[in-house]
């Protein structure tokens, strides 16, 4: 008869995991003449914005400027892998606020934003605000930004006064689209740090010390080594931890790992498991058994270290004693199988596997 229906969808979602995370999705915010201009509405100045879904260079439309082009072409180098897909959302250049895109982005599935114009239009703050308010509302969508010290783990801070391709300059909001589609196509086994950049022949040059002091301060940069130029260590820029976001959530390879799993389960459960179920103790075995295989999928793709799934007998003790019962003769079994309405509390410890960024090596002679 084979497994239970949510035991398939958890397993059909951790054979896929590592594919998705290889081939993230890019959303470039850019500004067209092409797109209608502003008109007046009894809500205010409005812009028309136009959506384009592409997924290789010759699906990049030729009636936007030269310059958006070349944004889309850019983040679509990505690294390890290309991004599964880059999807332009296009306002009209003289839209002076962002509003009407990023209601339309609230729609549309993305891993990466990139705006090359959100510096010069003064909407960096804006922006940071949003991404804030989705990751808070469940949404863990992340920005690529210039110069931006959010203090986010949703925020990369890229951190780079100029590069050069050739004789062809690009400033550090110019460039933001390169570091998305580089972030999104990073196999989810590795990081981005010390990622070759080959078109780039120069950038702005610094110091090891000031390198240093840009990583520690939550930058995402690129520096030239002697022969090549490449990305510094893969940092967002979160600064400010506590117990509940440590060091970990610093690494961006660590945040797209935690943002997949919390996007697969959540997704999942709700697909085809909520509503479908009685909420017996039997059943809730079955969720953690659907959890469990996806975990040791993941085990098995060298993204997770470990991983175990369980009843959280704290919280079903909590919300007995809410409802008015004696749960001070209960064993932690008697809790685990108690009737906890329509709620399921599990718990889950995780070890996410890092990847290779530094070696100690004392040679002795």
């Amino acid at each position: 008869m084979g497994m239970p229906s949510v035991q398939i969808s958890f397993s059909e979602k951790a054979i896929t995991a590592v594919q998705r995370g290889n081939h993230g999705i890019v959303a470039l915010l850019l500004k067209d003449k092409s797109v209608q201009k502003i008109t007046e509405s009894d809500s205010g100045a409005t812009t028309d914005v136009e959506v384009v879904e592409i997924e290789t260079a010759t699906d990049i439309p030729l009636t936007i400027s030269e310059e958006n082009q070349k944004q889309i072409a850019n983040a679509l180098i990505g690294y390890s892998n290309p991004p599964k897909e880059v999807v332009a959302v296009i306002i009209n250049n003289e839209a002076a606020a962002y509003t009407e895109a990023l209601k339309k982005l609230e729609t549309i599935k993305f891993n990466y934003l990139a705006i090359p114009t959100v510096e010069t239009d003064e909407q960096t703050q804006a922006v940071v605000t949003w991404i804030k308010e989705q990751r808070e509302n469940d949404r863990l969508v992340k920005a690529v930004l210039p110069n931006t010290a959010a203090d986010t783990e949703g925020v990369v801070n890229f951190a780079t006064g100029k590069v050069y391709i050739n004789n062809t300059e690009y400033t550090t909001e110019q460039y933001c689209s390169r570091i998305a589609g580089l972030l999104a196509g990073t196999d989810m086994s590795i990081s981005a740090t010390y990622a070759p950049l080959p078109e780039l022949t120069d950038c702005t040059r610094r110091s090891k010390k000031d390198m240093d002091n840009a990583v520690d301060s939550g930058k995402f940069i690129i520096w030239h080594d002697g022969e090549k130029v490449k990305t510094g260590r893969a940092v967002n820029s979160l600064v400010t931890t506590n117990a509940k976001k440590g060091d970990s959530f610093k690494k961006i390879k660590l945040v797209d790992t935690m943002d997949l799993i919390k996007d697969d389960i959540k997704k999942t459960a709700q697909d085809s498991y909520l509503g479908k179920y009685p909420n017996t103790y039997n059943n809730k075995c079955l969720l953690m058994a659907a959890i469990q295989t996806y975990f040791d999928s993941l085990i098995a793709s060298n993204i997770l270290a470990s991983a175990t799934v369980d009843v959280d007998v704290a919280a079903n003790r909590t919300y007995l004693k809410g409802r008015g019962e004696d749960v001070s003769s209960m064993s932690d079994d008697d809790l685990k199988q108690a009737n906890t309405g329509s709620t399921v509390f599990l718990t889950a410890k995780i070890s996410i596997l890092d990847a290779i960024e530094d070696i100690v090596l004392p040679i002795e002679i």
